[in-house]
């Protein structure tokens, strides 16, 4: 259980020198609901950089396959894929402390126990507190895109974090990407593609289609009304 009440207290009692980051930590205000879902629920459910090296079997008191997405967002399809997967545990990062607790929010809501959330840089809790071989997937959705071209090197999937990313999952373990960027997606495709330990699981060599266990978001469904794409991929490690 963590000493920390909030995500935000959490934050500020890290003791580490942080280095490259995967995002800009941004905060936003807190509606009444998400902040006293934070204070009410942070400490079963927040995971911190100061706890360090995790035992995920002890974090979920089982053992059994575990999920980490990056960037959840305001949590919604995090809280599904859980719920429906009651299975396998599920770890979410993100930036956004509104995004944090709308995600708690809609954990009591959903009433499950399978979802812990970090209010932290990715780069960092990979590092810092997943072991190594310890994941079954890593899913990233909807990352910025950055999608100037000087803008570019700023895109999370870069050939060293995809080594970091591989390092922490298990033989058999699945990085499952969608982005609704064109451009992203090829970029993502290319990065996955030059990394040897990596095998595609599309059969045409490219991407796949949406897995069922990937929830629609409502920004999707409202980019297809448009004609827009989207593009998952996904790599199994070797």
């Amino acid at each position: 259980m963590s000493q920390f009440k909030s995500a935000e207290e959490a934050a500020a009692a890290g003791k580490y020198v942080r280095t490259v980051r995967s995002f800009v930590k941004r905060e936003g205000r807190l509606t009444k609901g998400q902040a006293t879902a934070i204070e009410r629920l942070w400490p079963t459910l927040g995971l911190t950089l100061d706890s360090g090296r995790l035992d995920l079997a002890q974090v979920f008191h089982r053992k059994a396959p575990v999920t980490l997405e990056i960037g959840f967002g305001m949590g919604h399809s995090l809280v599904e894929m859980a719920a429906n997967a009651p299975e396998r545990d599920f770890i979410g990062i993100e930036v956004h402390e509104p995004g944090v607790g709308a995600c708690l929010m809609a954990v009591e809501e959903a009433g499950i126990d399978n979802l812990r959330v970090f209010h932290e840089d990715a780069v960092e809790v990979l590092k810092q507190c997943i072991p190594d071989k310890s994941l079954n997937c890593v899913q990233i959705f909807f990352p910025d895109p950055w999608h100037k071209k000087r803008h570019h090197k700023r895109r999370i999937v870069q050939p060293e974090f995809l080594s970091l990313l591989t390092q922490k999952l298990e033989s058999g373990g699945i990085i499952h990407l969608a982005t609704d960027w064109e451009n992203y997606a090829e970029h993502m495709l290319e990065v996955l593609n030059e990394a040897s330990d990596l095998s595609n699981l599309s059969v045409s060599g490219d991407y796949v289609s949406r897995p069922e266990s990937r929830p629609k978001t409502k920004f999707e469904r409202r980019g297809e009304g448009k004609g827009h794409g989207v593009w998952d991929l996904q790599f199994q490690v070797k």
